[in-house]
């Protein structure tokens, strides 16, 4: 029998509960040996509940109980979350985590400790929820030099511009729509400004790159500058606005952002829609891959992190070797990365000296137009880097909206 203790019992934590007890014969069977949850962590009580039977409020039942073999830590946030996770590691438990943030802030060092205690740290769960993108990067695509990595990685996010896209509401509207279906926090900040889905690109880079990705090195943007007008011109070119979270490699050197991006029908994240997740991955022998499911939720997560723990039971004592360093990789620099841009701006009429100015400033753009959208001028650029366009760009004064365009 493999004891487990899970830490936290709210949305994530009391799905694994109810996938191990729904599914108890599949995961045992696949595990080779029984599943037990010996312990759940948790400040409140719950009454009524079965779980209150195997409730702890203090941490040190576990980590000092010999028999607990496997801790789940779903309670998100860095702390207390890396203490507790460090604390386990060191006493020679395996930890399975859904913990994003914790991932990407300690993933190395975490993963170090369980390498020297010839335990197992894993996080399927991190990124893209119930979708299987972490073990496949670490086991199955392990012949590819993957040169490209880019993902739809914020359910929230990809659910309001879906509704924007199809129904032309505003943001701000969509924004209350998804709080009150549970789709966004009260605080939406984390998925709005596009720091979940940093964190979810830092760590698929750092196990691409084998070393340390910090996210406060990934530029990011959010969605909260997406407009209607934006929509009305990704419509009349046949096209659509995602937010993106990519890295690509150029030579020797990955470049990492997290940004709004519109992009075209050819695109393999196109149709990835409302709150579902998609990763396209290519590699030089490989090619193109896509990974796609539903990105977050209770069921869909809690399933990821139940697999984890499955294959931790498998491999007691025994290291899955994850080659992810605690040295840091050196990203590109963002100002020299290449990208086309959709920019709007104010129609100053006949004053013919402003498509010279944007002649001067972009070289040759293609001017777009779009249905029921007047006093604008909205053209795309031919890729130019970063740092240029963001001179060139200052030059102009009312510019409405500047997305990066891929096709």
């Amino acid at each position: 029998m493999v004891n487990i203790a899970v830490l936290g019992y709210g949305t994530v934590g009391s799905g694994v509960v109810e996938v191990i007890n729904t599914n108890q014969a599949i995961v045992n069977k696949r595990a080779g040996q029984d599943i037990n949850i010996k312990y759940v962590l948790d400040l409140r009580d719950f009454e009524g509940d079965p779980v209150q039977k195997i409730l702890v409020h203090d941490y040190k039942v576990i980590v000092e109980d010999p028999k607990v073999d496997i801790v789940v830590e779903v309670m998100g946030g860095v702390e207390p979350a890396y203490t507790f996770v460090k604390q386990a590691l060191l006493a020679g438990k395996s930890v399975c985590t859904s913990n994003k943030e914790l991932v990407a802030k300690h993933g190395a060092e975490l993963l170090a400790i369980a390498k020297k205690k010839n335990i197992n740290f894993l996080f399927e769960a991190a990124v893209g929820g119930g979708i299987p993108i972490i073990r496949p990067l670490n086991t199955s695509l392990t012949a590819d030099d993957i040169t490209e990595i880019t993902g739809i990685l914020n359910g929230t996010t990809n659910y309001i511009l879906t509704e924007m896209a199809e129904k032309g509401s505003a943001f701000e509207d969509v924004l209350k729509v998804a709080q009150e279906k549970g789709y966004a926090e009260r605080n939406p900040e984390a998925d709005v400004e596009g720091y979940d889905a940093c964190r979810k690109i830092a760590i698929l880079t750092s196990l691409v790159t084998g070393a340390q990705v910090d996210y406060e090195d990934i530029h990011t943007e959010g969605i909260t500058k997406i407009t209607t007008e934006d929509f009305k011109y990704a419509k009349a070119l046949n096209a659509s606005i995602k937010l993106l979270g990519t890295s690509k490699k150029d030579g020797d050197t990955f470049y990492s952002m997290v940004a709004p991006v519109m992009i075209g029908q050819s695109h393999p994240l196109i149709n990835v829609n409302d709150v579902f997740n998609g990763v396209f991955v290519h590699g030089n022998v490989l090619d193109d891959v896509m990974f796609y499911g539903r990105g977050a939720g209770k069921l869909p997560t809690a399933s990821a992190v139940v697999s984890d723990v499955v294959d931790a039971a498998k491999h007691l004592n025994d290291n899955i070797m994850v080659i992810w360093d605690e040295k840091k990789t050196k990203l590109g620099e963002f100002a020299k990365c290449k990208n086309k841009f959709f920019v709007r701006m104010k129609d100053q009429g006949l004053d013919d000296n402003q498509m010279l100015a944007i002649k001067n400033a972009f070289g040759n753009v293609l001017y777009v137009q779009a249905p029921d959208v007047s006093d604008e001028l909205a053209f795309i650029t031919d890729p130019i880097a970063e740092g240029d366009f963001a001179e060139h760009i200052k030059e102009f004064e009312d510019v409405y909206s500047v997305i990066r365009v891929d096709f």
